[in-house]
């Protein structure tokens, strides 16, 4: 009498359907309720009784981690199937390699029956010398759809329609789902986050006052308005924010109304990993849909995400000072960081993060500076910028427009002569692409070298389109350097009505600031430092005698301010 492991063993009978969305071209023939019919009156007929389905619908062939390919493969491994049954070897895989493998090793080792039946394939009747080119086939057939999509998939991309889902903030529009609309709730959390990094808060920092706030996390936003989107939830508290997903946010140019296509790729239709794809492969299409962050703020943003890169101050040491990020060497070009004195608390400085005697850097001197010396010195040459706007404004516009002038005619040469190398090239690419083809049809070249040399040229093609697009944008936003000038206007008067310096107002009207090391003795020394204003660089305004100021930034300690014209 057979034990009941043996009697499960030889009664199951596994019936495999799969059905992927590019099986679907080929009509209902292959629908799994199709599959499912075919598979039980052939067991019925045979007698092949105890039979059990397993089912993978829209997953592709080339892919062997399909959950109901994974649970028949595991009742075999248990000793509960002894016969599996699919519609074609198709249904099984279309890599020949992986179905081969089970065909001839995996099955027979298992003592388990393999039946296709349209392919007239049953392995009690011995090996089948169709099958290897059977399978062959099926592979030509995945890859030949592959291409095919990845054709598609190239042409929707390049004619700006959405490859991606709408990020945290967006909604696919009910009207027309290639469209993205702003989801007002959740748009409004974008816009939080990008304001408080503009105040200068840490991308930690932001996360935990979501957290705080107890605003949902993406995903759990996204389940809880019924959304469906990929991917599973992995955080257990449903409030608690990464600073990843912060950063993520606060570097997704589509807040700003674009639409980026091929960020990622895949190296090959038997490969599903997705790889990220060098910015100069992607293709942009600006002002697409309802922007939800102005894109000043948003490339004012880029700067602070790119600078900022140091963990957050500690608590004893007080809150991060808001000249971080934005003072340099001018010796060796590094930044210089921000530091507490150990001994007493309340002195704050900044000096060069390349110092050979503090980080055993290359840079030969510290270039310290006192943190309440910088705001002073700062907050009067600012007043100083508003003063000469306020009383000398035709002398400042035109001081302005000289200095935009000489930027735009230096970028504009740059820029025209790039412009001309990447339309050379393309023209000759379309030369030579021709020349492919002529070699080709007269049997000079191999269709297996001119495959490899159109899709070569072809990828060139694209990247310079990318580029000659982008060269031409850039020339046409030289028009806008007369903007340029009146956004900076406007931040100074903006200026002239605050008391005080804020981190706000700071990015608003500096990029950075260079800071030289000290000249004279231990008391009595000076120190210059070199002002690159946002939009405008640096700017060299008149001075007279009356201009020294003289500031108490602690008790025995005074800084003289003395401007200058920066030396040639």
């Amino acid at each position: 009498m057979q034990s009941k492991k043996k009697q499960d063993k030889a009664g199951i009978t596994a019936l495999y359907c799969r059905l992927s969305r590019d099986d679907g071209v080929e009509g209902d023939s292959n629908s799994v309720a199709n599959q499912k019919k075919l598979l039980k009156r052939f067991a019925k007929e045979n007698g092949l009784s105890n039979t059990r389905y397993y089912v993978d619908d829209g997953y592709t062939g080339t892919n062997f981690e399909r959950p109901g390919f994974q649970k028949m493969i595991e009742d075999i491994d248990l000793g509960y199937i002894s016969t599996v049954i699919v519609k074609d070897l198709s249904r099984l895989g279309r890599r020949y390699d992986m179905v081969g493998y089970y065909m001839d090793t995996y099955f027979p080792d298992r003592d388990v029956r393999f039946i296709a039946v349209n392919d007239n394939i049953d392995s009690d009747e011995g090996e089948s010398e169709i099958a290897p080119f059977k399978n062959v086939l099926n592979e030509f057939y995945a890859r030949d759809i592959s291409k095919k999509c990845r054709s598609s998939y190239r042409i929707r991309g390049s004619t700006g329609e959405p490859l991606a889902p709408p990020p945290y903030g967006y909604i696919k529009s009910p009207d027309n789902p290639k469209k993205w609309v702003i989801d007002p709730e959740a748009a409004q959390v974008v816009r939080d986050i990008f304001k408080m990094a503009l105040e200068g808060k840490s991308n930690e920092t932001i996360a935990r006052i979501l957290q705080e706030r107890k605003v949902l996390i993406p995903m759990a936003y996204w389940q809880e308005k019924g959304i469906r989107k990929g991917g599973k939830v992995t955080q257990p508290n449903k409030y608690k924010w990464c600073k990843t997903t912060v950063t993520k946010i606060l570097t997704q140019q589509e807040y700003c109304g674009d639409i980026i296509n091929f960020k990622t790729y895949s190296k090959s239709y038997k490969n599903k990993k997705r790889y990220d794809n060098p910015k100069e492969n992607w293709v942009i299409f600006k002002d697409v849909h309802e922007p939800i962050i102005n894109r000043d703020d948003f490339e004012l943003v880029q700067t602070l995400v790119v600078k900022t890169k140091r963990r957050a101050p500690k608590q004893e040491n007080g809150e991060k000072n808001m000249f971080c990020d934005f003072l340099y060497c001018a010796d060796c070009g590094s930044k210089l960081w921000y530091h507490t004195n150990t001994t007493n608390k309340e002195i704050h400085y900044f000096s060069c993060s390349n110092y050979k005697k503090d980080t055993r850097g290359n840079c030969e001197t510290r270039h310290y500076i006192r943190a309440d010396a910088i705001e002073q010195v700062v907050m009067l040459e600012l007043r100083r910028l508003a003063k000469y706007l306020e009383s000398h404004e035709e002398e400042f516009a035109k001081l302005l427009a000289e200095k935009t002038n000489a930027d735009m005619l230096a970028e504009q040469k740059t820029l025209e002569t790039e412009l001309n190398r990447a339309t050379a090239r393309n023209k000759m690419l379309t030369s030579l692409f021709a020349k492919t083809y002529e070699d080709n049809v007269s049997g000079k070249l191999s269709d297996e070298m001119y495959m490899e040399l159109s899709h070569k040229y072809e990828v060139e093609r694209l990247e310079l389109k990318t580029k000659i697009f982008e060269y031409k944008e850039r020339l046409a936003k030289n028009s806008e350097m007369e903007q340029n000038k009146d956004d900076f206007l406007k931040a100074v008067r903006k200026f002239m009505d605050m008391d005080s310096l804020t981190a706000p107002m700071l990015r608003e009207l500096i990029d950075h600031i260079d800071v030289y090391e000290k000249e004279g003795g231990k008391k009595n020394y000076t120190q210059r430092i070199v002002i690159y204003y946002r939009f405008v660089g640096y700017l060299e305004l008149p001075t007279s005698e009356d201009e020294n100021y003289k500031a108490n930034t602690r008790k025995g300690v005074d800084v003289e301010y003395i401007p200058t014209v920066k030396s040639a």
